[in-house]
C-alpha cells in the first residue's frame, strides 16, 4: 500500500506522502471533479458568460418600394438600392441616435406637421430636419450653417430671418421652420421636384443649377453631385423608413419617455433699450438660464432693440410688455439725440468725436465687437 500511494503522488502534489486508502480515493475523485468544473464552468451561461460564439446580427431588409415626398425611388437600379442600403444600415444600428430622434420628434414634429399641412407640402419634409440637425437647435456646421434647419446666414436673411449681432433667428425653432418651408417651396418651384429641391437645400441652388446645365440631366438619381449631397436624399429616406415603423427594428419607447412640446407663451415685443436678461427674468419671477434656453436666438446678456419674438414660461406672456416698459429708462424713449445714423466714411472714432460718446460706450450699447459699421446703420447713443 505505501508503494501504491508513492507511485500516484505525482498526480497529487498537495496530498500527504502517506494516506489511508479511502481518504486517498476521495482525494483523487475530488481533484478530478474540481479540474472538470474549472474547465467547463467559465463558458457556462449560469456563471455570467454566454458561449464564446458571438451573437448573430440581423441585417434588416429594405422595403421593396420606397417613396419620398410622393416621388418613387428607383430601387431597381442596383446603385440606388445600395446607396439607400448603406444609409439605412448606418442609421438603424445607431441605436442611441434613433432613440433620441424618437424622443425629440415628440416635441418638434407636431409644429412642423401642422405648418406643412397648412402649406399643402409633403409631410415627409419633416425628416429633412432630422437629417440636418437631429432636432438639436444649437448645432453648427463647419461651413457656418446653424439651427434646426441648418441655415447659412445669407439664406436665412433671404427667407426673412433676423441675423445680426443681437439676434440670430436661425436658432428660433418656429421662425426657422417657417423660413425653411418657404425656402423649400421656392426650390421646388425652381427645380420641379421635391427630390431636387432637397438636393438644392443641401448643396445650394447655384451648385445644383450648374451641375444640371453641364451634365444635361435633371434627374437626381442620375446626377453626379458632391458626395454629401448624393448621400443626402438616401439619409432622409432611411430616417423615414425607421421613424415610420420603429418597432420593426427593435425600438420600443413608452409614451411617457417621449419629450412633450414645451409649455410657453410667445410674445412679439418691442424694446428701445438693451435691458439685461437677468433684470427681465427677476421681474418675471424666473431666472436667466430659463430665458436663455427658451430664447437661444437672443445673443449675449441683453434684450435686443427693435421688434422681436420672445418666449417666456406659460402664463407670463401678458406680463412681459409691462416688464419691458417698466425697466426701460425714460430717457431712451424717443428723445432727440438718442440715435446717430452712420454716414459714408464714418468710423467709430469719428462718431465718438461728433457725439461725445466714447468708442467703448458706443460698442457696448450697440453690441459691436469689432470696429465694423455700415453706412445707414443706426447707432444708439444712450442705453
Amino acid at each position: 500500500m505505501p508503494t501504491l500511494v508513492y507511485r500516484w503522488n505525482w498526480l497529487l502534489p498537495f496530498s500527504p506522502p502517506v494516506q489511508t486508502e479511502p481518504v486517498w480515493r476521495c482525494s483523487i475523485l475530488f481533484r478530478i471533479i474540481l479540474i472538470g468544473l474549472l474547465w467547463i464552468l467559465p463558458n457556462h451561461s449560469l456563471f455570467g458568460q454566454e458561449s464564446l460564439i458571438p451573437p448573430r446580427v440581423t441585417d434588416f431588409p429594405l422595403p421593396k418600394t420606397v417613396s419620398l415626398c410622393g416621388e418613387r425611388m428607383p430601387l431597381e437600379d442596383r446603385r440606388v438600392w445600395e446607396m439607400l442600403d448603406r444609409e439605412f444600415t448606418i442609421s438603424v444600428y445607431d441605436r442611441a441616435q434613433v432613440i433620441m430622434w424618437m424622443k425629440r420628434a415628440g416635441r418638434y414634429f407636431p409644429y412642423i406637421e401642422k405648418k406643412l399641412a397648412e402649406a399643402g407640402m409633403p409631410d415627409d419634409l419633416k425628416y429633412l430636419a432630422l437629417a440636418e440637425s437631429a432636432l438639436i437647435g444649437y448645432v453648427r456646421s463647419r461651413a457656418g450653417a446653424k439651427g434646426y434647419w441648418q441655415f447659412m446666414a445669407r439664406t436665412a436673411r433671404r427667407r426673412g430671418l433676423r441675423k445680426d449681432r443681437m439676434v440670430d433667428e436661425r436658432l428660433h425653432f418656429e421662425l426657422s421652420t417657417e423660413a425653411a418651408l418657404r425656402h423649400l417651396r421656392y426650390l421646388k418651384k425652381k427645380f420641379g421636384s421635391w427630390t431636387l429641391a432637397m438636393a438644392a437645400y443641401n448643396c445650394g441652388e447655384s451648385r445644383l443649377k450648374r451641375e444640371i446645365k453641364h451634365q444635361r440631366v435633371k434627374d437626381y438619381y442620375r446626377l453626379n453631385l458632391p458626395v454629401e449631397t448624393e448621400r443626402y436624399i438616401f439619409r432622409i429616406a432611411a430616417i423615414k423608413i425607421i421613424m415610420e415603423n420603429p418597432e420593426d427594428f427593435g425600438y420600443h419607447l413608452p409614451p411617457e419617455r417621449i419629450y412633450k412640446p414645451l409649455e410657453v407663451d410667445v410674445v412679439r415685443v418691442k424694446s428701445t433699450a438693451r435691458l439685461h436678461l437677468s433684470d427681465v427674468a427677476e421681474a418675471l419671477d424666473t431666472d436667466f438660464k430659463t430665458l436663455k434656453e427658451l430664447n437661444p436666438h437672443i445673443l449675449g446678456y441683453h434684450l435686443p432693440t427693435g421688434r422681436f419674438y420672445m418666449k417666456v414660461p406659460a402664463g407670463k406672456g401678458e406680463m412681459l410688455p409691462a416688464v419691458i416698459a417698466r425697466l426701460t429708462p425714460a430717457r431712451s424713449l424717443h428723445r432727440s439725440g438718442t440715435y446717430y445714423v452712420v454716414r459714408p466714411g464714418d468710423t467709430l472714432h469719428r462718431i465718438s468725436k461728433k457725439t461725445g460718446v466714447s468708442v467703448a460706450r458706443l460698442k457696448d450699447i450697440n453690441g459691436i465687437r469689432g470696429s465694423l459699421i455700415r453706412a445707414g446703420q443706426k447707432l444708439r447713443l444712450h442705453p
